[in-house]
Protein backbone atom coordinates (compact mmCIF):
# COMPACT_ATOMS: atom_id res chain seq x y z
CA UNK A 1 0.00 0.00 0.00
CA UNK A 2 1.32 3.45 -0.94
CA UNK A 3 1.10 5.94 1.92
CA UNK A 4 -0.36 9.39 1.45
CA UNK A 5 2.32 12.04 1.11
CA UNK A 6 2.32 15.83 0.91
CA UNK A 7 5.36 17.47 -0.68
CA UNK A 8 6.45 21.04 -1.46
CA UNK A 9 8.97 20.76 -4.29
CA UNK A 10 10.17 22.46 -7.47
CA UNK A 11 9.80 20.57 -10.76
CA UNK A 12 12.80 20.11 -13.01
CA UNK A 13 12.93 22.32 -16.09
CA UNK A 14 13.60 19.17 -18.13
CA UNK A 15 10.49 17.58 -19.66
CA UNK A 16 9.92 14.21 -18.01
CA UNK A 17 7.15 11.62 -17.98
CA UNK A 18 5.97 8.65 -15.93
CA UNK A 19 2.88 7.07 -14.41
CA UNK A 20 2.21 5.63 -10.95
CA UNK A 21 -0.28 3.46 -9.09
CA UNK A 22 -1.65 6.29 -6.93
CA UNK A 23 -3.66 9.42 -7.71
CA UNK A 24 -1.95 12.78 -7.57
CA UNK A 25 -3.06 16.34 -6.95
CA UNK A 26 -0.70 19.11 -8.09
CA UNK A 27 -1.19 22.74 -7.05
CA UNK A 28 1.04 25.59 -8.16
CA UNK A 29 2.47 27.81 -5.43
CA UNK A 30 5.18 29.81 -7.23
CA UNK A 31 6.30 30.13 -10.83
CA UNK A 32 4.97 28.03 -13.70
CA UNK A 33 4.84 24.39 -14.75
CA UNK A 34 3.38 22.50 -17.71
CA UNK A 35 1.49 19.20 -17.53
CA UNK A 36 0.15 16.90 -20.22
CA UNK A 37 -1.99 13.99 -18.99
CA UNK A 38 -2.98 11.46 -21.64
CA UNK A 39 -3.03 14.17 -24.31
CA UNK A 40 -4.78 16.82 -22.18
CA UNK A 41 -2.39 19.69 -21.58
CA UNK A 42 -2.41 22.73 -19.35
CA UNK A 43 -0.28 25.26 -17.54
CA UNK A 44 -0.01 25.27 -13.74
CA UNK A 45 0.19 28.79 -12.31
CA UNK A 46 0.03 29.81 -8.65
CA UNK A 47 -3.27 28.69 -7.07
CA UNK A 48 -4.23 26.54 -10.06
CA UNK A 49 -3.73 22.82 -10.29
CA UNK A 50 -4.40 19.51 -11.98
CA UNK A 51 -5.64 16.04 -11.11
CA UNK A 52 -3.56 13.08 -12.27
CA UNK A 53 -5.52 9.80 -11.93
CA UNK A 54 -3.61 6.63 -11.10
CA UNK A 55 -1.89 4.83 -14.01
CA UNK A 56 -2.22 7.83 -16.35
CA UNK A 57 0.99 8.66 -18.20
CA UNK A 58 1.77 12.36 -17.72
CA UNK A 59 4.47 14.66 -19.04
CA UNK A 60 5.58 17.58 -16.91
CA UNK A 61 8.21 20.30 -16.65
CA UNK A 62 8.83 23.32 -14.47
CA UNK A 63 9.41 26.67 -16.17
CA UNK A 64 12.21 28.55 -14.45
CA UNK A 65 11.98 28.81 -10.68
CA UNK A 66 8.82 27.12 -9.43
CA UNK A 67 7.31 25.43 -6.40
CA UNK A 68 4.44 22.96 -6.36
CA UNK A 69 2.35 21.30 -3.67
CA UNK A 70 2.00 17.62 -4.59
CA UNK A 71 -0.37 15.23 -2.84
CA UNK A 72 0.10 11.50 -3.46
CA UNK A 73 -3.24 9.79 -2.84
CA UNK A 74 -3.51 5.97 -2.85
CA UNK A 75 -6.83 4.61 -4.11
CA UNK A 76 -7.42 2.74 -0.85
CA UNK A 77 -6.76 5.72 1.42
CA UNK A 78 -9.33 6.09 4.23
CA UNK A 79 -10.64 9.37 2.80
CA UNK A 80 -11.35 7.73 -0.60
CA UNK A 81 -13.13 4.66 0.76
CA UNK A 82 -16.11 3.88 2.99
CA UNK A 83 -18.34 6.88 3.54
CA UNK A 84 -15.90 9.02 1.54
CA UNK A 85 -15.88 6.82 -1.57
CA UNK A 86 -17.76 9.46 -3.59
CA UNK A 87 -14.54 11.50 -3.57
CA UNK A 88 -13.08 8.96 -6.02
CA UNK A 89 -15.17 10.70 -8.66
CA UNK A 90 -12.51 13.41 -8.64
CA UNK A 91 -10.04 10.96 -10.14
CA UNK A 92 -12.15 9.44 -12.91
CA UNK A 93 -10.35 11.59 -15.47
CA UNK A 94 -7.59 14.21 -15.71
CA UNK A 95 -8.68 17.78 -15.20
CA UNK A 96 -7.32 21.25 -14.48
CA UNK A 97 -8.80 23.68 -11.97
CA UNK A 98 -8.43 27.09 -10.33
CA UNK A 99 -8.86 27.59 -6.59
CA UNK A 100 -11.52 30.05 -5.50
CA UNK A 101 -11.08 32.50 -2.60
CA UNK A 102 -12.20 30.09 0.12
CA UNK A 103 -10.05 27.21 -1.11
CA UNK A 104 -7.08 29.56 -1.32
CA UNK A 105 -7.65 30.44 2.32
CA UNK A 106 -7.86 26.79 3.31
CA UNK A 107 -4.72 26.02 1.31
CA UNK A 108 -2.83 28.69 3.28
CA UNK A 109 -4.11 27.19 6.54
CA UNK A 110 -3.15 23.66 5.46
CA UNK A 111 0.38 24.70 4.49
CA UNK A 112 0.84 26.63 7.75
CA UNK A 113 -0.28 23.62 9.80
CA UNK A 114 2.10 21.27 8.02
CA UNK A 115 4.94 23.80 8.29
CA UNK A 116 4.42 24.68 11.98
CA UNK A 117 3.50 21.28 13.40
CA UNK A 118 5.49 18.20 12.46
CA UNK A 119 2.64 15.99 13.69
CA UNK A 120 -0.08 17.83 11.74
CA UNK A 121 -2.82 15.38 10.63
CA UNK A 122 -1.95 15.49 6.92
CA UNK A 123 -4.55 12.89 5.91
CA UNK A 124 -7.34 14.78 7.65
CA UNK A 125 -6.23 18.08 6.10
CA UNK A 126 -6.07 16.47 2.65
CA UNK A 127 -9.48 14.84 3.09
CA UNK A 128 -11.11 18.18 3.91
CA UNK A 129 -9.41 19.82 0.94
CA UNK A 130 -10.55 17.04 -1.41
CA UNK A 131 -14.13 17.28 -0.17
CA UNK A 132 -14.15 21.05 -0.75
CA UNK A 133 -12.58 20.67 -4.18
CA UNK A 134 -15.06 17.94 -5.12
CA UNK A 135 -18.00 20.16 -4.22
CA UNK A 136 -16.69 22.78 -6.64
CA UNK A 137 -15.56 20.85 -9.70
CA UNK A 138 -17.48 17.54 -9.63
CA UNK A 139 -20.31 17.45 -12.13
CA UNK A 140 -23.65 17.70 -10.28
CA UNK A 141 -25.89 14.66 -10.61
CA UNK A 142 -28.72 16.88 -11.86
CA UNK A 143 -26.62 17.73 -14.90
CA UNK A 144 -26.03 14.11 -15.85
CA UNK A 145 -27.94 12.31 -18.55
CA UNK A 146 -30.55 10.35 -16.64
CA UNK A 147 -32.07 8.43 -19.52
CA UNK A 148 -31.12 5.04 -18.08
CA UNK A 149 -29.66 4.09 -21.48
CA UNK A 150 -27.52 0.96 -21.32
CA UNK A 151 -23.98 1.18 -22.62
CA UNK A 152 -23.49 -0.64 -25.91
CA UNK A 153 -20.10 -2.23 -25.32
CA UNK A 154 -20.03 -3.87 -28.75
CA UNK A 155 -20.47 -0.49 -30.47
CA UNK A 156 -17.89 1.07 -28.16
CA UNK A 157 -15.40 -1.66 -28.99
CA UNK A 158 -15.91 -1.04 -32.71
CA UNK A 159 -15.28 2.67 -32.20
CA UNK A 160 -12.21 2.01 -30.04
CA UNK A 161 -10.71 -0.47 -32.50
CA UNK A 162 -11.29 1.87 -35.45
CA UNK A 163 -9.57 4.71 -33.61
CA UNK A 164 -6.94 2.86 -31.61
CA UNK A 165 -4.15 4.85 -33.27
CA UNK A 166 -5.59 8.09 -31.86
CA UNK A 167 -5.27 9.57 -28.38
CA UNK A 168 -8.78 8.64 -27.36
CA UNK A 169 -10.19 10.36 -24.28
CA UNK A 170 -13.07 9.58 -21.95
CA UNK A 171 -14.91 12.46 -23.60
CA UNK A 172 -14.62 10.70 -26.98
CA UNK A 173 -16.17 7.52 -25.57
CA UNK A 174 -18.85 9.38 -23.62
CA UNK A 175 -19.97 11.18 -26.78
CA UNK A 176 -20.49 7.82 -28.47
CA UNK A 177 -22.88 6.88 -25.67
CA UNK A 178 -24.57 10.31 -25.46
CA UNK A 179 -23.63 10.65 -21.78
CA UNK A 180 -21.67 13.12 -19.71
CA UNK A 181 -18.08 12.05 -18.99
CA UNK A 182 -18.77 11.42 -15.32
CA UNK A 183 -21.98 9.47 -15.86
CA UNK A 184 -20.33 7.44 -18.61
CA UNK A 185 -17.34 6.64 -16.38
CA UNK A 186 -19.59 5.50 -13.55
CA UNK A 187 -21.68 3.23 -15.80
CA UNK A 188 -18.62 1.93 -17.60
CA UNK A 189 -16.93 0.91 -14.36
CA UNK A 190 -20.08 -0.91 -13.22
CA UNK A 191 -20.33 -2.72 -16.57
CA UNK A 192 -16.68 -3.71 -17.03
CA UNK A 193 -15.08 -3.41 -13.60
CA UNK A 194 -12.49 -1.07 -15.14
CA UNK A 195 -12.13 2.64 -15.65
CA UNK A 196 -12.37 3.75 -19.31
CA UNK A 197 -8.63 4.46 -19.31
CA UNK A 198 -7.77 0.99 -17.97
CA UNK A 199 -10.05 -0.59 -20.57
CA UNK A 200 -8.48 1.41 -23.40
CA UNK A 201 -5.01 0.42 -22.26
CA UNK A 202 -6.02 -3.24 -22.16
CA UNK A 203 -7.33 -3.10 -25.74
CA UNK A 204 -4.17 -1.31 -26.90
CA UNK A 205 -2.03 -4.01 -25.31
CA UNK A 206 -4.19 -6.80 -26.75
CA UNK A 207 -3.87 -5.36 -30.25
CA UNK A 208 -0.13 -4.85 -29.82
CA UNK A 209 0.26 -8.49 -28.77
CA UNK A 210 -1.76 -9.58 -31.80
CA UNK A 211 0.41 -7.52 -34.18
CA UNK A 212 3.62 -8.76 -32.56
CA UNK A 213 2.47 -12.33 -33.10
CA UNK A 214 0.97 -11.98 -36.57
CA UNK A 215 2.94 -9.29 -38.41
CA UNK A 216 6.45 -8.19 -39.26
CA UNK A 217 5.80 -4.57 -38.26
CA UNK A 218 8.53 -2.89 -36.24
CA UNK A 219 7.95 -2.02 -32.59
CA UNK A 220 7.70 1.68 -33.46
CA UNK A 221 5.07 0.94 -36.12
CA UNK A 222 3.08 -1.20 -33.71
CA UNK A 223 3.29 1.53 -31.05
CA UNK A 224 1.92 4.06 -33.55
CA UNK A 225 -0.93 1.78 -34.69
CA UNK A 226 -1.95 1.00 -31.11
CA UNK A 227 -1.97 4.57 -29.83
CA UNK A 228 1.22 4.60 -27.79
CA UNK A 229 3.28 7.78 -27.90
CA UNK A 230 6.39 5.91 -29.04
CA UNK A 231 8.20 2.58 -28.82
CA UNK A 232 9.44 3.43 -25.32
CA UNK A 233 5.87 3.96 -24.09
CA UNK A 234 4.85 0.62 -25.60
CA UNK A 235 7.72 -1.19 -23.88
CA UNK A 236 6.98 0.51 -20.57
CA UNK A 237 3.30 -0.53 -20.71
CA UNK A 238 4.25 -4.14 -21.54
CA UNK A 239 6.71 -4.39 -18.67
CA UNK A 240 4.38 -2.78 -16.16
CA UNK A 241 1.11 -4.53 -17.03
CA UNK A 242 2.24 -7.81 -18.62
CA UNK A 243 5.56 -8.35 -16.87
CA UNK A 244 7.74 -8.70 -19.97
CA UNK A 245 8.99 -6.53 -22.87
CA UNK A 246 7.32 -6.71 -26.29
CA UNK A 247 10.53 -8.08 -27.77
CA UNK A 248 9.97 -11.25 -25.74
CA UNK A 249 6.99 -12.16 -27.94
CA UNK A 250 9.05 -11.73 -31.07
CA UNK A 251 11.79 -13.95 -29.71
CA UNK A 252 9.30 -16.66 -28.80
Amino acid sequence: MVNSEMRLIPLSNLREHHDHSYHQLVIGLDGLAEFEIEGQGGEIRPLTGCIVPADHVHYYAGIGENRQLILDLPDDAPYLTGQHRDLKRLFERPRFFTLDTRLRGYLEFMLAEVNDYQQAPGDLLAATFLACLNSRIAEPMSALNGTGRQLDLVALNRFIDANLHRRLSVADLARQSHLSEQHFSERFRVLTGLSPYQYLLRRRLDEARHLLDSSDLSLSQIAERCGFANQSALSHAFRKHLGFPPSALRKS
